[in-house]
């Protein structure tokens, strides 16, 4: 009834489609227009965030004192952004800003006092910590006691107490009255710019130039594409297809590309990887360089450096990754129900990496260690049914040191621990587990008649975009459909599987199979039994020599 209620006020929309909007929480009109209309007047204002009065007011102070400032980030792409987006408007009103970010092997991650030492050395009198800080309260505390004010902007679960820093913006915390309390670093840092500008009695517009960073942080860093996120991810988009800055232009031309067409895929599978490449195996900081500059021999010179460092990267993990899969593997067998791996001849800059790919792999939550300096230290990624914050904090007497959030966290603890860290946090994963948690699910918006996938639904449905986290692209399933021909499988490997479908007599649909040859056999029995197939899809464009067509995506596909 609802469902078919809010097709009837979308101008009957197709029911299928109407589903999709009602599971992505849009019940109105209203919603509906937010969800797709969404525009930068519909975010919320920065007043009503905790800290935010004492941090602009220190900022502005900053300003017009042009006091040393030293900006203090973290060595991702969400920290690394925010880094570049906080120096440039510094600059730009005349503050001699400069930045520090930790290397991971000597400072590990976050606040350390000796960037807090680096700080004092370059004679800053404020240092500003972006996606950093909410758990830094010896590093905040040392920062006071040699005359370093220090502002936080952060977005990683804050402890009971939070640092005796000047001010502590982060959505999160729990005396925080800011209406959205998904937004990455970045987009915590940006609101405080806002907020700052606005101080300044500058134009309205003025921060607008940074949404192409903040677009690249919302969609690297995984936050939850609702709300604000999904409008900041979408205007930053529009950013990088018309205006992009010249660091991120040159990058992308390194990568291959295309700007024009640049969706959340294309920063998390293109541009993010080499940001981060930078601080995986080296100088973050790099990073940061080529998101400021504006000279396009520098440029070009450290883009081509990220592409490098990033093939060296690939390499990395593809070495680190066989390793640890068969450990993994074997390590379940054992009858663990997670996944908690230690070697010292592991690269700390990968295994964040590798552990996600352990856990899209073996549906686990996965905890990567490594040394350094006689300290275990690594990366944790979970499942949707484990918040890996939480099951790290069930540990925390085990550990020297551990901050993230819901499914990505950094930890450190002695090498002796690991064996009892591994115990515990296993115990943790099982209490926070049913039956069930760990199959892999394939959630279906609405099931839908293959001949009603026309322009009209593909106008809507392309609307749903940017994706990403909680606004996956819909996945639909038909039934009984009959395979027109056989199936063929393609690719360098023969690891995909194209082939044609049909409803009833109408004319046939073309269906791609990325890495699901091994599907195969299900379709051409089909064929040799003349029996119908069910399948799991997306619908998305094909364009080739410049005509399109719709193409579905599969994602499963089983005898109907």
């Amino acid at each position: 009834m609802a469902v078919s209620a809010l097709a009837k006020q979308l101008n009957d929309l197709p029911e299928a489609l109407a589903r999709a909007l009602f599971l992505r929480g849009v019940r109105t009109f209203d919603d509906a227009r937010l969800f797709f209309r969404g525009s930068r007047a519909a975010l919320h204002a920065p007043g009503n965030m905790a800290g935010l009065d004492q941090a602009v007011g220190r900022v502005v102070s900053a300003i017009r004192s042009r006091e040393r400032v030293v900006v203090y980030g973290d060595y991702d792409v969400d920290g690394t952004t925010s880094t570049a987006m906080v120096t440039h408007f510094l600059r730009e009103r005349g503050v001699p800003a400069t930045f520090f970010i930790p290397d991971r092997l000597r400072h590990g991650y976050g606040m350390c006092n000796a960037g807090v030492d680096e700080a004092l050395n370059m004679g800053a009198s404020l240092l500003i910590a972006l996606d950093c800080g909410v758990t830094a309260h010896q590093e905040v505390s040392y920062a006071n006691a040699r005359g370093l004010d220090v502002v936080i902007c952060d977005h990683h679960t804050p402890l009971d107490t939070l640092p005796t820093a000047i001010a502590v913006l982060n959505p999160k915390r729990s005396d925080c009255a800011y209406p959205f309390n998904e937004l990455c670093g970045c987009g915590v840092a940006f609101k405080l710019l806002h907020a700052v500008s606005e101080a300044l009695d500058e134009d309205p517009g003025t921060v607008d130039q940074y949404l192409d960073l903040v677009a690249l942080a919302t969609a690297a860093d995984v936050v939850p594409l609702r709300g604000e996120n999904r409008i900041l991810l979408r205007e930053g988009i529009g950013r990088l297809r018309q205006k992009p800055r010249l660091g991120i232009r040159t990058l992308a031309e390194q990568a291959n590309v295309r700007l024009s067409e640049c969706d959340t895929r294309a920063i998390q599978f293109g541009l993010a990887p080499r940001i981060n490449a930078a601080g995986r195996l080296g100088d973050a900081k790099r990073a940061v360089r080529l998101l400021l500059t504006d000279d396009e021999t520098e440029a070009l010179a450290r883009a081509r450096q990220l592409e490098r460092i990033n093939a060296d990267r690939r390499a990395l993990d593809k070495q680190v990754l066989e390793t640890a899969r068969q450990r993994a593997e074997a390590w379940l067998d054992a009858g663990h129900e997670s996944i908690v791996l230690h070697d010292d001849s592991w690269h700390l800059g990968v295994l964040g990496i590798v552990a996600a790919r352990l856990v899209d792999r073996l549906h686990r939550p996965a905890v990567l260690l490594g040394s350094v300096n006689g300290v275990a230290k690594g990366s944790a990624r979970s499942i949707d049914s484990v918040n890996v914050y939480q099951a790290l904090n069930a540990c925390a007497d085990l550990l020297q040191s551990f901050g993230g959030h819901d499914y990505a966290a950094g930890l450190a603890l002695a090498p002796a621990d690991v064996h009892a860290f591994a115990e515990r946090f296993d115990q943790a994963v099982r209490q926070a587990t049913t039956v069930g948690s760990f199959t892999k699910r394939l959630d279906v918006d609405a099931e839908v008649d293959v001949n009603a996938i026309d322009h009209r639904f593909w106008a809507v449905l392309e609307q749903f975009a940017p994706f990403g986290a909680e606004n996956a692209p819909p996945v639909f399933v038909s039934r009984g459909l009959r395979v027109a021909g056989p199936p063929r499988c393609l690719g360098k490997n023969s690891n995909h599987l194209k082939f044609r479908v049909a409803q009833g007599d109408s004319a046939s649909r073309e269906v791609i199979g990325f890495g699901l040859a091994d599907r195969y056999e299900v379709v051409a029995d089909a064929v040799s039994q003349r029996s119908p197939v069910d399948i799991a899809y997306e619908v998305t464009e094909n364009v080739w020599n410049g005509v399109r067509s719709l193409q579905l995506n599969l994602r499963d596909v089983r005898p109907g």
